[in-house]
């Protein structure tokens, strides 16, 4: 998940150094989403302990 918003985050910067307003926007905003559904995901499974040995 979070190499998706590491990619569209580079796709934004290289829409935006080409001019391209209107796809950098939508692919920031996609890199924004996705970072953040990452996060959640991340602090959910420190939280419950994803793979803990019981």
């Amino acid at each position: 998940m979070l190499s998706y918003s590491i990619t569209f985050f580079i796709l934004a910067l290289i829409a935006a150094a080409l001019g391209f307003s209107g796809i950098a926007g939508a692919a920031s905003s996609i890199a924004q989403i996705l970072f953040v559904v990452f996060l959640v995901v991340w602090l959910v499974s420190m939280i419950f302990g994803r793979g803990r040995a019981r």
